[in-house]
């Protein structure tokens, strides 16, 4: 959402207590979470040619105090046990979730230098334990390690040191702690099945953004406490009655456009946008089924069908009435509302429309689409009726594309808010994929043809990064490595393409020395969105291990836990040391996002501002934008936000965990740019957790095609 309703701002005026505050439930009062008040370590040479560390935090505000620290307890406490009586230090930092007994587990222990906490201080060293949370008794001890001979990590700001207790594989519930200091990390456990409730929570974030659906019990509940709203834009000249907005009085334009997600933070709905959050769902079931259940809570639930594909049959039959018949194949682009400051859904009357005219690029990505879910829908019995009709809906979208102009100024803006056009290179990418599916789906030589002649136009070809950008590109050419008749030039220029590319010295591998935190992104990846880059990092890693490309058990080994790393970044392994994904308190979440912008969880709302602090907080589950080094960019210098110390912090600090929007004008009102969530985020967080999940509970078994 871009343009907010009339927000207003609150800095936290009392700052929490030094970092070493004892734990909520062991001393009341304190609080050891949040952000203190107060005070280039990459070797060039080891990167890719081209690209350089960051810089040192500088500027007026790069040792601002942090305005958004929590102020309140989180809504759910740590279980009970003997780690309560110890000192909580946030500077050793572990996955707030846990870890898989055969992963990699390293804590990073950190000293800030620079940045909102460069005041803070904390020096590791010597032995440190692994303590049981129940008793306190010892079940690892290990000496830690600098990092890096002590050098700065730049992205952060921070020096550190590792301890790595990967040996210990018992499940439990555990915290790491230093016998030196006598304080301890967030707890955390290692389990087969740690992540599981994790992508449940996650995967139930699509439902929350479910378009014209009252969100109810039991479905909106985690526990005792549940998100519930009304449906939203059902009323007269809403959703289900959509009207033309070059014809807005006239009521024979209306259509039924009802139904699917809201795009993000917003809740316009946008053909184009929707590509990667589709296909990043369906390779997501097709590369593990086993880890997507039937079992979310949805209202779908237990019909036999994996939830993931449920809430994807939401978003299709949505993306089917944006392919009206009277349109010939052709693809409507968006529909939404023409201004800004929207009440809360369920009380929205603002009308609602949509561009009239078919657009090329919503139909080549709705090819895309239709073909893709064709593929994994014809696996369920109950759905091969739907895959037939979504095939024959894919063949008449990717004629439609091929016999009309193409356009890349089908919106002129007038509805809200993000330009849904696709630049004509990148609407060419897109019939790649398309045909990449169809030819999957149909068989044709047609498109086979097509995919040998414009392979080469994709993004894995252009950039040095495969499709970290675009990773439905990257998936669909891999996809495509496997089918049997396919063009052979083709499936082996691509092979190696990707290995050669994997050995691009800063974005493939495990690479220790290059982050603290071992997930290390280029300080340009530091941008609006920056936590879907986050993801793809790590499914772009995945994939020589998912698709046998690698066969050295080693390079498997550096690959997976490049991947893993960038997990356990979502989690709190990060310079924020904070989960990003919204209220999760109630699956093992210690320091989570407690705020998002978002439409529904809006700033100063009683119920749904913030986690601690108002009732209920954002919903669970919610992948927030990331940090953002550019954020406020391109803004007039007399705005508030150009002179946000947000702009002067490394680029892993560049993150207010706040939801405020302008007016009045300060230096967060832009938040949208730090907090909002999208279904794309979502997505490619939802694929990367599948990979380290463990089979779900209740995986239904699709039908032998």
């Amino acid at each position: 959402m871009r343009g907010p309703d009339r927000r207003r701002f609150s800095s936290c005026k009392t700052l929490a207590p030094a970092w070493g505050a004892v734990a909520w439930g062991a001393v009341a009062g304190l609080l050891s979470v949040g952000f203190g008040c107060g005070k280039s370590g990459l070797d060039a040479a080891r990167i890719t040619e081209g690209v350089q560390p960051a810089g040192p935090a500088s500027g007026p505000g790069a040792n601002a105090a942090y305005p958004a620290t929590p102020q309140r307890p989180p809504p759910v406490p740590p279980p009970e046990g003997q780690g309560l009586s110890v000192e909580l230090q946030r500077y050793i930092v572990v996955d707030q979730f846990g870890y898989r007994p055969d992963m990699t587990k390293i804590a990073v222990l950190v000293d800030p230098e620079q940045g909102w906490n460069a005041a803070d201080s904390y020096a590791a060293s010597g032995e440190f334990e692994i303590r049981r949370w129940a008793d306190g008794s010892v079940a690892f001890k290990s000496r830690v390690t600098a990092w890096n001979d002590g050098k700065l990590d730049a992205n952060s700001g921070d020096r550190g040191a590792w301890f790595n207790f990967t040996r210990l594989s018992e499940p439990g519930l555990y915290y790491v702690y230093d016998p030196e200091h006598r304080v301890r990390s967030h707890p955390f456990e290692i389990a087969d099945d740690v992540y599981n409730r994790v992508l449940k929570t996650a995967q139930r974030m699509f439902y929350f953004n479910r378009a014209n659906v009252e969100k109810k019990k039991p479905f909106a509940c985690q526990g005792e406490r549940c998100w519930l709203q009304g449906a939203d834009y059902l009323g007269e000249h809403q959703d289900k009655a959509a009207r033309s907005v070059t014809d807005r009085n006239n009521a024979k334009t209306a259509r039924d456009l009802s139904g699917g997600w809201w795009d993000a933070g917003d809740t316009n709905k946008y053909v184009t946008f929707s590509a990667e959050p589709v296909h990043q769902l369906l390779t997501a079931y097709a590369e593990r089924p086993e880890a997507f259940g039937d079992d979310l809570g949805i209202p779908e639930s237990q019909n036999g069908i994996p939830d993931v594909i449920d809430e994807l049959v939401v978003e299709l039959t949505w993306l089917e009435k944006m392919q009206p018949e009277d349109l010939g194949g052709g693809v409507l682009l968006k529909m939404g509302n023409i201004d800004h400051g929207d009440p809360l859904p369920e009380a929205s009357q603002f009308p609602r429309y949509y561009y009239p005219e078919p657009c090329s690029s919503a139909a080549i990505v709705a090819a895309g689409e239709f073909a893709h879910a064709a593929l994994v829908l014809r696996d369920f019995v109950q759905l091969r009726e739907r895959s037939a009709q979504l095939i024959e809906r894919a063949e008449r979208a990717f004629a439609y594309y091929g016999a009309h102009p193409k356009s890349d100024a089908c919106d002129d803006g007038t509805i809200k808010a993000g330009d849904a056009d696709k630049p004509l290179a990148e609407q060419e990418q897109n019939a790649v994929v398309a045909a990449v599916y169809l030819y999957a789906a149909t068989g044709k030589s047609e498109y086979d043809d097509y995919v040998f002649e414009h392979y080469a136009s994709t993004e894995p070809f252009i950039s040095d990064q495969w499709s970290l950008y675009r990773q439905h590109q990257g998936d669909a050419l891999l996809y495509y490595t496997h089918l049997e008749k396919a063009n052979g030039a083709a499936q082996s220029a691509i092979r190696a393409r990707k290995l050669d590319l994997s050995q691009s010295i800063d974005i493939f591998r495990m690479r220790p020395q290059f982050d603290l935190y071992r997930a290390f992104l280029r300080p340009v990846t530091y941008h609006w969105g920056s936590n879907n880059q986050r993801a793809a990092m790590g499914n772009t890693n995945y994939d020589l291990v998912q698709h046998q490309l690698v066969k050295n058990p080693e390079d498997r080994a550096s690959f997976t836990e490049r991947a893993a790393g960038m997990l356990h970044s979502f989690h709190g392994v990060n310079p924020m040391q904070l989960t990003y994904l919204t209220n999760m308190y109630g699956v093992g979440g210690d320091a989570c996002a407690d705020e998002a912008f978002h439409v529904w969880f809006r700033d100063k709302d009683p119920h749904w501002d913030n986690a601690r602090q108002s009732e209920f907080g954002p919903a669970p589950g919610y992948v927030t934008g990331g940090p953002n080094k550019e954020y406020c960019k391109g803004q007039p210098a007399d705005h508030a936000c150009t002179k946000s110390p947000v702009r002067d912090q490394p680029p892993g600090k560049a993150y207010v965990d706040s939801n405020t929007g302008w007016e009045p004008s300060n230096p967060y009102d832009k938040s949208w740019e730090l907090t909002e969530p999208a279904i794309y985020y979502q997505a490619s967080y939802v694929r990367l957790l599948s990979k380290f999940v463990k089979s779900a509970a209740s995986t239904p078994t699709a039908a032998t095609p």
